[in-house]
């Protein structure tokens, strides 16, 4: 293979699969010896990670790197989006926060009414062409270096390629194919149903210029028989002229980490896991508080892969009464989050437990929450707001965010972990003991860490003191190692490519480019778009 071919894998819809595939493909070229690099242009999520060098990336692209083996870098995903509401979001550049935009004021508003009636181009237009023109022109020179640098690099979309709302604004699907020459393989999730005339309308809703690039097709999570399917995929290569080239069968408890949605990775939806036997006589009951802008909520996949361990996501006080372990995760709004457990009756409860004496662990935001006093001119604007007083800390949000990859030891363990916070932590006298650059006080344990529970010897040390505090009779398993697990999931995923894909078929996407003679599919992209 030459050095520098590349794939771009978008979906008919979000969360289609296009995580899962990119991954899957990386861990398959990276056994096959192929220098592989994953690839995202523009991410929008809550669930960031931080690379060596201390750039901020989405934690899927960072998943993808592992499942490449290869380091993350912010060349993997220039652009993270990370909202505050459901209208702005903070803006990462290469690994920095460079800002907070509104979505009109990112995507510019460039339906036809942000035109004038004259045809000329406004002023709010020609700003946002320029925003545009310059965000493409580093996520391609991104995407570039990594091409020069790996046989092969593989791209996955956002949304939709067919939202033709935001094409003329898009970096991360076809306005990413186009400007770099990229060859696009369609993902659908037949489990949702209507999966051929998604392939179908994604592809007819494209201007010419865009299918020209749109050349294969995947189908995610089939069950079945699969030669039942296969009349409906020869329809759908007489209509469109393209083929399928990979069935992927439903694959239960397969997971990674996700973009948004509220998942443990290796189980799978959390209401849905299955728990396995403990290694000591009882399980141990983990709620997480389901906090507004939930951020890092991967945190707890560590949790939920040691046997025994029940983790669950909750929203009422109700369902605190049989937790052995209460989680407050991580969160982008602090503030509101603390209003929100409030309101819930969460906080009381959460006080009528640290006061009984059972264990509460908050980690970055909700370390936070569970302070003294917040001082917040930068989040939420809001001034100082009282915690919830189980800490003796006091925070004050920072303009500068601390991104970091921290070592250290805690109950005698080793522990690592990563940072990803605005807010500045002044630790106050009144706690027990340090704990991970944070406190304890009593039952309640804080740190801004996240990750830290990936450490094996750590999180069993911990999840001791929490059964010795519950007085249950648990255990942790002497032989669960979280890195393991995750790539047996990630291996898992190369094998759904070599098994169910056709990989002499993607390898040629990926050395020769876009295909010759690809047909346009009528009607075409509406006027107006790109």
């Amino acid at each position: 293979m030459t050095s520098g071919g590349g794939l771009l894998i978008a979906g008919t819809t979000s969360d289609a699969g296009k995580s899962v595939v990119t991954a899957g493909i990386c861990r398959w070229l990276a056994r096959e010896g192929l220098r592989v690099a994953p690839f995202k242009a523009q991410n929008m999520s809550l669930n960031s990670f931080v690379t060596r060098d201390g750039a901020e990336i989405g934690r899927a692209q960072a998943m993808q790197a592992a499942a490449a083996r290869v380091e993350p870098s912010a060349l993997m995903n220039p652009v993270l989006l990370k909202p505050g509401s459901d209208r702005s979001s903070q803006v990462v550049l290469l690994g920095k926060p460079v800002g907070e935009m509104s979505a009109r004021g990112y995507y510019g508003g460039s339906g036809p009414a942000a035109k004038p009636l004259s045809g000329a181009v406004s002023p709010e237009e020609r700003l946002h062409s320029e925003r545009r023109e310059g965000l493409l022109d580093t996520v391609t020179a991104c995407l570039s270096e990594l091409r020069r640098t790996h046989d092969a690099v593989i791209c996955e979309g956002a949304g939709s390629p067919a939202e033709i709302n935001l094409r003329r604004t898009d970096i991360v699907n076809l306005g990413l194919a186009r400007a770099s020459g990229l060859p696009v393989v369609v993902v659908g999730d037949i489990d949702r149903g209507g999966v051929f005339a998604s392939f179908f309308g994604t592809t007819a809703l494209l201007s010419r210029e865009d299918q020209r690039h749109i050349a294969a097709y995947v189908v995610n999570k089939f069950r079945g028989d699969v030669t039942l399917l296969e009349p409906g995929l020869d329809m759908l290569r007489d209509l469109t002229g393209r083929p399928t080239v990979g069935v992927l069968p439903y694959a239960h408890g397969l997971g990674i980490d996700e973009e948004d949605g509220l998942r443990v990775s290796l189980r799978g939806a959390v209401r849905e896991s299955v728990v396995a036997p403990p290694h000591g006589a009882d399980v141990l009951r983990v709620a997480v508080a389901a906090v507004p802008l939930m951020s890092n909520f991967t945190d707890v996949d560590a949790l939920a892969a040691e046997p025994g361990v029940v983790v669950r996501f909750v929203d009422r006080p109700e369902e605190l009464v049989d937790a052995d372990l209460v989680v407050l995760p991580g969160t982008r709004g602090t503030v509101k989050a603390l209003e929100w457990l409030r309101t819930r009756g969460l906080a009381d409860a959460i006080m009528r437990r640290a006061a009984e004496g059972r264990p509460v662990l908050g980690i970055c935001g909700g370390f936070q929450a569970l302070g003294y006093a917040i001082e917040d001119e930068v989040e939420s604007k809001a001034g100082t707001v009282a915690g919830l007083g189980l800490l003796p800390v006091r925070v004050r949000f920072a303009t500068g965010k601390t991104l970091a990859r921290p070592v250290g030891e805690a109950l005698g363990e080793r522990v690592e972990g990563y940072e990803i916070h605005h807010g500045v932590a002044e630790l106050l006298a009144g706690g027990d003991e340090p704990f991970l650059d944070g406190c304890r006080a009593g039952a309640v344990w804080g740190t801004h860490w996240h990750g830290s529970l990936e450490s094996d010897g750590f999180r069993r040390a911990f999840l001791r003191r929490v059964a010795e505090a519950a007085g249950r009779a648990f255990v942790p398993a002497p032989d669960t190692r979280f890195g393991e697990l995750r790539e047996e999931q990630l291996d898992r995923l190369g094998d759904l490519i070599e098994e169910h894909a056709d990989t002499d078929a993607l390898l040629r996407l990926i050395e020769n480019g876009v295909p010759d003679g690809l047909p346009f599919v009528p009607p075409g992209a509406p006027g107006g778009t790109a």
